[in-house]
């Protein structure tokens, strides 16, 4: 009788590492490029892929291709980059807002009514008329707009609209009723109704005050929530987006992200910041979960509110409001409560995120990642999201313990004059400062806010190194001293998105061992102007190493 030879485990880590990788794909010729791990441009023209869909190599022009392969993709010399990472969206209002009520474009307040009577006699059946997108900056109004604004238009059933930041709602008298609040009603902590004449509810429920009438509100069904993931994830696909990051993930939507990867429809990646504390737990249990799905669906963390936004004038700060002097914005939670929900988080090891605008609010975060650090060591990567007005002392505070600043270029374009308003002048030196937070060395993450932005990479990526909207304004650039480079501008719509969320080692880049997440551009986006950036067009969407959307007609 033979015996048989018992291999160590040495040994079988040494035969491991003498065989040859396996790539049964390969995708090329391409004009590719992507950016290695300190930030410099990667070129090449193919990429051999293992049968799971990760990275064996990047290829140059001179390098010999395998004879045997499962599969061979020919890119016709087209423009190939890794997919992006937005770090900061919300995937299933994302795709609620394709089927509900849409002002984001309303101009005035009377095109936005044009619109509402419009949508409501479209959908005769629907028993409460919701949407959002409203912006009464936009529309040059001077005041918030009222129940009876809307009244004037829908009297018969209850209309619900929330503001573009999401910050603040619009409701008719119809929508009040029903929720039942009245003039002797109190705002809630973290919340304020705007009243008017003796009291009465005037219809602008600012941040926590929307849940007054938001609990009367029917509640989606469960296909109507798969649909939205599916609406979204086209919509994201379509824009070069490959990841995101879910910000106030519910239980619902949780359930809705693992029914639809259970059919195998999931394409895009998705993480997941459960919507407070009692969400994350319910969703994770003992701690966060494990990547589930090829990579594809992760429970990373928990998202917790500081304050409001500029735009409904609930962003917490230090001094009065510029335009409203008896008012400093909301904080919704007091030192004693956020460094307890905090500290619950991270006790369980879930990564926190906390919505911080004002400058009030960013150093009260900063002052709880300080004292908190002291008992939860190691590699936290605490996050605050948007961190878009910062008291100048306060910046280097963001280094001092690895304070991931995630934020959204395009707010800046879409923010600049209301933000003047807002702060003056005098208070603007640490807004949306991109470049000062890279000086410092702090991790910059950068997304869109999806959807109070549009989910656009391109247009996020001109955005922070132009400081100009999409009309070329200001010229020179807003505050242009903030503006970063555009290779930084592309790291951080990239790399930086994928290490905000711990995953910087599956992707974010294209590199051996990364997930084969890439997009076919029809430019070349390191020599396009900023207005050909803005304007270019993802024809296929990979991930995995498999090709999940394809523009039509090429």
């Amino acid at each position: 009788m033979v015996k048989p030879v018992l291999l160590t485990s040495v040994t079988l880590a040494l035969l491991a590492v003498s065989q040859p990788a396996l790539a049964d794909a390969l995708i090329d010729n391409v004009d590719g490029m992507t950016l290695d791990a300190d930030g410099k441009v990667v070129r090449f023209t193919g990429i051999l892929m293992t049968p799971d869909g990760k990275v064996v190599k990047l290829l140059a022009a001179k390098d010999k291709r395998p004879d045997r392969l499962d599969w061979r993709a020919d890119m016709k010399g087209r423009v190939l980059l890794p997919g992006f990472v937005d770090a900061h969206g919300h995937v299933m209002e994302l795709g609620f807002s394709a089927v509900l009520l849409d002002l984001s474009t309303a101009r005035t307040l009377d095109e936005a009514k044009a619109r509402i009577a419009a949508y409501a006699a479209a959908n005769p059946d629907r028993k409460w008329i919701l949407g959002g997108g409203w912006n009464q900056e936009r529309w040059g109004l001077g005041r918030f707009p009222t129940a009876a604004d809307l009244d004037s238009v829908v009297s018969d059933r209850p209309v619900f609209l929330s503001r573009i930041d999401g910050h603040a709602a619009w409701a008719n008298s119809a929508a009040i009723r029903a929720a039942g609040v009245t003039a002797a009603s109190v705002s809630p902590a973290g919340g304020r109704i705007e009243k008017g004449a003796g009291g009465t509810p005037a219809g602008v429920f600012v941040d926590a005050a929307q849940d007054l009438v938001r609990k009367a509100v029917p509640q989606p069904l469960p296909k109507d929530r798969d649909t939205a993931v599916l609406s979204a994830q086209a919509t994201l696909l379509s824009m070069g987006v490959t990841a995101a990051a879910d910000m106030g993930t519910s239980v619902d939507d949780w359930l809705s992200y693992r029914r639809v990867a259970d059919r195998g429809a999931l394409r895009v990646r998705i993480i997941s910041y459960g919507a407070g504390i009692d969400d994350t737990v319910r969703i994770g249990g003992t701690g966060p979960s494990p990547w589930l799905y090829a990579d594809r669906l992760r429970l990373a963390g928990v998202k917790l509110y500081g304050d409001g936004a500029l735009g409904s004038r609930g962003a917490w700060l230090k001094a009065p409001y510029a335009d409203a002097p008896g008012q400093s914005g909301l904080g919704f939670m007091t030192d004693t409560v956020i460094r307890n929900l905090m500290s619950r988080a991270a006790m369980d090891n879930y990564q926190v995120a906390v919505h911080a605008i004002g400058d009030r609010a960013n150093a009260q975060v900063l002052d709880a990642i300080e004292e908190l650090s002291a008992t939860y060591k190691g590699d936290r990567r605490w996050r605050i999201e948007h961190a878009q007005v910062i008291d100048p002392t306060d910046l280097k505070r963001f280094a001092a313990h690895g304070t991931i600043a995630s934020m959204q270029p395009t707010h800046q374009t879409s923010d600049r004059t209301m933000a003047e308003a807002r702060l003056g002048a005098a208070r603007l030196a640490g807004a949306y400062a991109w470049r000062t937070m890279l000086a410092n060395g702090v991790p910059l993450a950068f997304g869109s806010d999806f959807p109070v932005e549009r989910p656009d990479p391109f247009a996020g990526w001109a955005a922070a190194f132009t400081r100009q909207d999409a009309d070329g304004q200001p010229s020179g650039g807003w505050r242009p001293e903030e503006a970063v480079t555009r290779e930084q501008a592309w790291r951080a719509f990239t790399q930086g998105g994928a290490y905000a969320a711990f995953a910087e080692d599956k992707f974010g880049r294209l590199a051996p061992g990364q997930r084969a997440d890439f997009i076919i551009v029809d430019r070349d986006p390191l020599l396009a102007s900023p207005s050909d950036l803005r304007a270019t067009k993802v024809q296929e969407t990979w991930v995995g190493g498999e090709k999940v959307w394809e523009r039509k007609g090429g």
